[in-house]
């Protein structure tokens, strides 16, 4: 594996989520409020289908470009609500509508969120679109 820091690591998750149309991608940096992990990537499916599809995207990216695997994977009964942990990441990809219930970034609200243009210009490198 590269070595990459997990700020890296993180822009480029959310990079590989976007490359597969995830919606509503946010990172929020947990570093200085948990011991969890240090940035958490959430991201939306519209339907179950792309939820376990941007998951099953997310692991082979990861594995393909950084040879790393998660630590850790979880998903509910109806595959609504996926869990990949990384370690030092933890990504959730979560249906809309679990998104708008369970509020993550409302409960995280301490965490400090991560701008898009910062993630994605961290990110260019990785994305399959190059422009």
């Amino acid at each position: 594996m590269t070595d990459i820091t997990s700020h890296e690591f993180a822009c480029a998750i959310a990079q590989f989520l976007d490359d597969k149309l995830a919606k509503d991608i946010k990172i929020l940096n947990i570093s200085h409020v948990s011991s969890l992990a240090d940035y958490f990537v959430i991201a939306t499916g519209e339907a179950t289908p792309q939820v376990k599809a941007l998951m099953e995207g997310v692991k082979e990216k990861v594995k393909s470009t950084f040879s790393k695997l998660p630590l850790r994977m979880e998903n509910d009964s109806k595959n609504r609500w996926n869990l990949l942990d990384y370690g030092d990441v933890v990504v959730h990809i979560l249906h809309r509508e679990e998104r708008e219930t369970y509020a993550i970034e409302k409960f995280w609200s301490h965490a400090f969120s991560i701008l898009e243009e910062e993630w994605r210009k961290e990110a260019e490198k990785y994305s399959e679109y190059k422009k």
